[in-house]
């Protein structure tokens, strides 16, 4: 009975890990900047996760892997950092941007894919450069889809704190797509 358990458990959490697996990505892609930083970081939460926290209840798994994956993104930050700082005596940085790096959709004119294009820089660009505590209510609330209270567990603050957070992101980055085409 208790191996039974403990393997519908683990299949519960396989289940929540691959359905939180491509947002948390695209979140780490966004708040790192870096393909590997971003891959890294959410394997690590996964990890720590089913590690540390995969006995605890189902319920507590989505705070538990956010406050986890945030960490890891503040970390890979924090030694972005000082890598920076020690290289640039050395050589300047290779500077590639993944996401430019993503073909775009075949059959669109190439000058509305060239607009889309400079848009979406421009976004992941205002995305990455704002504070990580409105960056973190944006994309939560965004990209994860997370309700005001959610996202407020999530960020260990008021419901008010993410609504203000997330009015002062969406104003930066507002500021920053002014004149971008969109559509």
């Amino acid at each position: 009975m208790l191996a039974d358990g403990g393997s519908e458990r683990q299949r519960a959490l396989d289940r929540f890990l691959t359905e939180v697996a491509q947002r948390a990505f695209r979140i780490a892609l966004l708040s790192a900047g870096d393909r590997e930083d971003a891959l890294d970081a959410v394997q690590d939460a996964m990890l720590s996760l089913a590690q540390r926290y995969g006995e605890r209840p189902s319920a507590e798994w989505p705070a538990l892997f956010h406050r986890i994956l945030q960490n890891r993104l503040r970390d890979a930050g924090r030694r972005r950092t000082v890598r920076r700082r020690h290289m640039a005596t050395l050589h300047d940085e290779d500077g590639r941007d993944p996401i430019a790096e993503l073909p775009g959709p075949a059959r669109m004119d190439p000058a509305r894919q060239v607009a889309l294009a400079a848009t979406g820089d421009a976004l992941v660009i205002a995305v990455r450069s704002l504070p990580p505590r409105q960056r973190e209510a944006f994309l939560l609330r965004t990209v994860e889809g997370c309700s005001v209270a959610e996202t407020a567990s999530l960020m260990g603050c008021s419901e008010g704190s993410v609504k203000t957070h997330l009015h002062r992101a969406v104003m930066v980055l507002r500021e920053a797509l002014e004149g971008h085409e969109h559509g």
